[in-house]
């Protein structure tokens, strides 16, 4: 399972790690992911997600049903 969001759509990117004396190596950037069920109460059914906090704040606000609706349509949820 890959390390993307399947509601925002974040994953991983590369970056620098900087130390104190400026040296420059790689690095990685992971999305805070966590693995969530969530209960569609117009379909009567329960989904699991991978999703990030970000995506979390997301479901709470506007709701999981319209999110997934979204994020099919950004082509990030393929369920």
């Amino acid at each position: 399972m890959s390390r993307i969001c399947q509601i925002t759509g974040k994953q991983v990117v590369t970056g620098n790690k900087v130390s104190h004396s400026n040296r420059k190596t790689r690095r990685t950037f992971v999305p805070n992911l966590q693995d969530r069920k969530y209960f569609i109460p117009e379909e009567k059914r329960t989904v699991s997600l991978r999703v990030s906090a970000a995506g979390m704040r997301t479901i709470a606000k506007i709701g999981i049903s319209e999110a997934m609706k979204r994020a099919k349509a950004k082509g990030y949820l393929n369920a």
